[in-house]
């Protein structure tokens, strides 16, 4: 393993490091971080106390959740999934997202779509900022963020996905229309309700079809000695996410 690489450790409990010359300080006791140099994937490192983690080559999901600067709202893992599963979208395609906020939904994206492209619109700089730095830690290199107001206008065409998740997004449903190729997918996340109506009553005043919201909550269990039950606490509802698709 080489200086700086993200390495995740996987035991009692899970942390995300970077192999460097410090001492990283854990509940189980402390790690040498340098000694990640001379191990390889899969092989185990201890704490001074003798706890065991194994290191292994973190995934999309650890970067995002574990190291990856995040504002207040994000479309998390499940919502970005269902938006993979209900659209069918194909890895080669070209997708267009706004706003980027953290640039979680892109980069999750892009990820998948890794034969692809996306652009990101994202109109506050600081914003912009954040996601750029955020996508460079995913070394994803197929994803791009355009500092511009999606309300002004989508410069790209023949787009197989929109995905939107701002204020005003029902604004923003005649372009997309616009940029869609046909079959093409439009997405809106949107966090209340009222906002979901005027995304509905927008989408109908164009050419679209298998319209649906959807809401995925997500409920885990947990087992413990005898007593299997759900967790008092977790995530729940986030928000709804409308999908569309244009017919021509």
């Amino acid at each position: 393993m080489k200086e700086k690489e993200l390495v995740m450790l996987l035991g009692v409990k899970n942390y995300l490091v970077e192999v460097g010359h410090r001492t990283f300080h854990t509940e189980y006791g402390t790690i040498d971080l340098s000694k990640l140099k001379k191990k390889k994937y899969g092989e185990k490192i201890k704490t001074h106390s003798g706890q065991e983690f194994t290191a292994v080559k973190p995934n999309l999901v650890d970067i995002l959740m574990k190291k990856v600067k995040r504002f207040p709202q994000v479309v998390t893992p499940k919502d970005a999934a269902l938006i993979l599963a209900y659209t069918g979208i194909s890895p080669d395609s070209l997708i267009i997202d706004a706003g980027s906020g953290s640039g979680f939904l892109a980069i999750f994206l892009a990820h998948y779509c890794s034969k692809g492209k996306v652009i990101s619109y994202e109109k506050n700089p600081k914003f912009a900022r954040v996601s750029r730095k955020n996508i460079s830690l995913t070394g994803l290199n197929n994803i791009s963020v355009k500092e511009k107001d999606i309300l002004k206008g989508i410069d790209e065409k023949n787009v197989d996905l929109i995905t939107l998740d701002m204020k005003d997004a029902e604004k923003v449903v005649k372009n997309a229309h616009s940029a869609l190729k046909p079959g093409g997918w439009l997405a809106v996340y949107s966090p209340h309700i009222e906002q979901v109506k005027k995304v509905i009553d927008e989408i109908r005043k164009h050419e679209f079809t298998q319209m649906k919201t959807i809401e995925n909550i997500v409920r885990e269990w947990q087992s413990e000695h005898d007593y299997t039950r759900p967790k008092t606490l977790g995530i729940m509802h986030t928000g709804w996410i409308t999908f569309a698709r244009k017919i021509k």
